[in-house]
Order: structure tokens, then C-alpha cells, then sequence
């Protein structure tokens, strides 16, 4: 009984070593490395076929139950033989993305730009003329003196409508009794006083369009009349009540003299300057109604003081028209080219008094005006003076040979026009500093 025993035991020994060891090689097999390997494009790929595994009997000893085989290999190349899972791996260095989101292109800074705000000229563009028993009105339909005409509609003297209009000098005419279009009598106890209202109305606003490109305005003008007089000797004279302060009628001349800037577009705001600046200076003649006239600068003097015949004083432009400062001193002082018959306009070099503290300037000149058609002579002419000589504004250089001596006028008194004009006008006084250093 007991060898019967020993038999079984040791049958059921070698049995159970003889299937380890078939195990162990079978899976030693399976994980062996294949010695070369062939690019995955080139390798061929066999056909998927139906395999049967070994069948096992049925036990309940846990080491006679096969081991599974393992479901994927990883390989350092990349891929399997049997193609059961392929792992791509880092070849070599690679390069540093360098990508970044796009920027907005940054705007250019505008450098600091030297701006100077230009001012208006007030327009001399109404005129009115007191009468007895009426009031007459002259609107420049250039009303605010920007070269652009404005409609007529757009007037109204206290609700009435222009009774005229002169379309060759682009003039309405207002006519009114004292006691109409909406006047206002006012008394003190030396005077009547008729107060009108002139008012311009853009004509943007009442046709319905939102903008506008001009401004409303009202110019208020009075006729002032004494309350006590003796109508028989004590005559009425016309008071004349002009809009910003210039009387503008027909065969009325305005003269004025104005600094402008260096543009020669506007009146200059300020009147500083420095000693080597130049000083733009405008003579001008306004004419209504009148045949066209040129205007010429018959002298020049400059004083210290608002009195033209105080002391220190320097006569810069004489003779009748000959602008010597040039030669005196050497400056650059000259006539320019006339832009237009009724203008004429002279650069003179700022200066100052010796022994003048102030440094105040005021100049004084004399202005003539005669028609345009009258050629320059001796006594109408405007002469700078330059290296190779006298030159005229007018391309007449042969008036200007008199300004090295005297221009008589009895050489030239059959050329003397009847309606010769002339005025007396002031400008400044000028500011003008010692140094230039720092200027703002």
C-alpha cells in the first residue's frame, strides 16, 4: 500500500515540473528581442489568422492554471512586430518655438509743434448816416469780412428788409425814418437818442439743416440829436455811429495802418517784439462807393511818446514816400510788392530809443490816397532803398531819383490829382525788448 502511494505522488510531481517548464520557455520565446527590424511602411503585416490556444483540463489547482500572455509590448523603435502598439519617442534635439502673439503696430508721437492762435480781424463792414428825419445804412454783404457774400434775407434793420442793394461793391442798403423799423427813442436831458438794431440771421438755422457756418449778430446803431437848439441858425450835423469804431458812408474814406503777422493774413494780437525782429506794417484804404484808389505812405515818424511831436523822434520814411531807415542805419527795411492798389505794406526792423527805458515805440504816418489810375510822380510814389540803388513798389524807379535831394512839388504840380486824399494815422505803441534770448 504505502509504494502504491509513493508511485502516484511522484507521477503527479514530474507532471506538474514538465508543464512549468513548458511555460517558462514558451514565454522566454515570446519576449526575445527579433534581431533587426524593418521600417513600418516596408514591414508586411500578416494576415490576422484564427489561433486556438491550448486546451487545459479542468482543474482546481491554482499552479496547473496557464499564464496569460502579456497584451502590449513597448519597444524603443517605435513599434512592434506584430503591430500591436507602436510609441513614438523624442528623435534628437528639436528647435525652441520662438512664436508670440501679434502686436498693434505703436503710432509715431507727434513732436511739439510751435502754435500760435490766430485772431480774427473785426470786419469794418456797417456804416450808418444820421439824418434829419431818417437813418441810412450800408451793410458789406462780406459781413464778417471772410471773403465769403452773405444772403441778403439775412438782414434786417428792426424787421425790415433792405430797401436797395448795390451789386457792383456787394453793398444793402438800409433807409428808415427815425420813428420806424422797430426804433427805440430814448431821452436824456441833452439828448434824443434813436437806437436801431441791425440783425443778421444765418439762413442754415431756417432752412432746417443742423450746422451752421456762420454766426448771428446784432450791431446796434443810435442817432443821437441835441434836445435844445434853434433850428434857424444851429444846423443839424449827421451823427455818425460806425460799427467797431470806423465811418464808412459813400465818399467816405477809411485810411488805418495795422501791424500784421508774418503771413500778412491777420492783424498781429500781440505787440512785443525783440530788437533784429521785423515789423510788418500795413497801410489801407477802404473805399464805398468810390472809384478804386492807391494808397501810398507820404511819411513816418517814431517817438517815444504818444505825442508825434515829442522827443526823442525818428523820421524813417520822407520825402514823400522814400523809406530811409535803409539808408541811414543799414537795416533791411523795404517796401513789398502790392498784393492789392488799395494796400501797401512795409517791413521796418525793430528798434528802441537810446536811453529809453520803456522801450515803447509808437509810430505816426501820413497816408494818401489817389486814384488808382494816376501814375506814380514825384509826390505819390513809395521807394526803397537797396545796394544798386532807389527802387519803386510801382515799377516807375525814375520818381525815386528825388529822394536823395528834395521832391519839389512845383516839378510836379500839373500832376497833382484834384481828389487827392490824405490822413494822419498812428499804430502802437510798439513793445520792443532788448534781448531776444528765450523767446516764448
Amino acid at each position: 500500500m504505502m509504494g502504491f502511494w509513493q508511485v502516484g505522488l511522484g507521477l503527479m510531481l514530474v507532471l506538474v515540473f514538465g508543464l512549468s517548464d513548458a511555460q517558462w520557455r514558451g514565454r522566454s520565446a515570446q519576449t526575445q528581442k527579433p534581431r533587426s527590424f524593418r521600417p513600418r511602411s516596408h514591414m508586411q503585416v500578416p494576415q490576422k489568422s484564427e489561433t486556438r490556444m491550448p486546451k487545459f483540463p479542468q482543474t482546481n489547482n491554482p499552479m496547473l492554471v496557464p499564464q496569460r500572455f502579456p497584451s502590449q509590448f513597448s519597444l524603443q523603435t517605435g513599434q512592434d512586430p506584430v503591430g500591436v502598439q507602436s510609441k513614438q519617442l523624442l528623435q534628437g534635439p528639436m528647435e525652441k518655438l520662438t512664436w508670440a502673439f501679434p502686436r498693434l503696430p505703436e503710432e509715431p508721437v507727434q513732436p511739439e509743434i510751435p502754435f500760435e492762435l490766430r485772431r480774427p480781424v473785426s470786419p469794418n463792414s456797417v456804416g450808418a448816416q444820421c439824418g434829419e428825419n431818417s437813418v441810412y445804412v450800408e451793410v458789406m454783404e462780406d459781413f464778417f469780412g471772410t471773403g465769403k457774400p452773405l444772403m441778403a434775407s439775412g438782414f434786417a434793420l428792426g424787421g425790415c428788409e433792405p430797401t436797395g442793394e448795390d451789386n457792383s461793391a456787394r453793398v444793402l442798403i438800409f433807409e428808415s425814418e427815425l420813428h420806424g423799423c422797430g426804433s427805440m427813442l430814448t431821452e436824456t436831458e441833452d439828448e434824443l437818442v434813436y437806437a436801431f438794431n441791425l440783425v443778421y440771421t444765418p439762413q442754415e438755422a431756417s432752412n432746417g439743416v443742423p450746422i451752421v457756418r456762420s454766426s448771428s449778430a446784432v450791431v446796434s446803431i443810435e442817432c443821437h440829436y441835441p434836445r435844445m437848439h434853434n433850428v434857424s441858425s444851429n444846423v443839424l450835423v449827421p451823427a455818425w455811429v460806425p460799427y467797431a469804431a470806423t465811418k464808412v458812408a459813400e465818399e467816405r474814406l477809411v485810411f488805418s495802418l495795422k501791424l500784421m503777422t508774418d503771413e500778412w493774413q491777420f492783424e498781429r494780437p500781440s505787440n512785443q517784439y525783440f530788437l533784429g525782429d521785423i515789423v510788418n506794417i500795413e497801410a489801407s484804404v477802404k473805399t464805398y462807393n468810390h472809384v478804386p484808389l492807391r494808397v501810398f505812405v507820404d511819411s513816418c515818424i517814431a517817438t517815444a511818446s504818444p505825442e508825434v511831436n515829442s522827443d526823442p523822434r525818428y523820421s524813417f520814411i520822407e520825402n514823400n514816400g522814400c523809406l530811409v531807415d535803409a539808408k541811414f542805419t543799414g537795416s533791411s527795411s523795404r517796401y513789398l510788392p502790392r498784393s492789392q492798389i488799395d494796400k501797401l505794406q512795409f517791413q521796418l526792423e525793430a528798434f528802441r530809443f537810446q536811453q529809453v527805458d520803456s522801450g515803447l515805440v509808437y509810430i505816426t504816418c501820413i497816408l494818401k490816397a489817389v486814384p488808382a489810375a494816376t501814375p506814380a510822380n514825384l509826390e505819390q510814389k513809395a521807394c526803397s532803398f537797396s545796394p544798386n540803388g532807389w527802387v519803386s513798389v510801382d515799377e516807375s524807379d525814375q520818381v525815386c531819383g528825388c529822394c536823395e535831394s528834395t521832391c519839389s512839388s512845383s516839378s510836379a504840380s500839373d500832376q497833382v490829382p484834384g481828389d487827392l486824399r490824405w490822413e494822419q494815422v498812428s499804430v502802437g505803441p510798439l513793445n520792443v525788448k532788448e534781448f531776444g534770448f528765450g523767446r516764448l
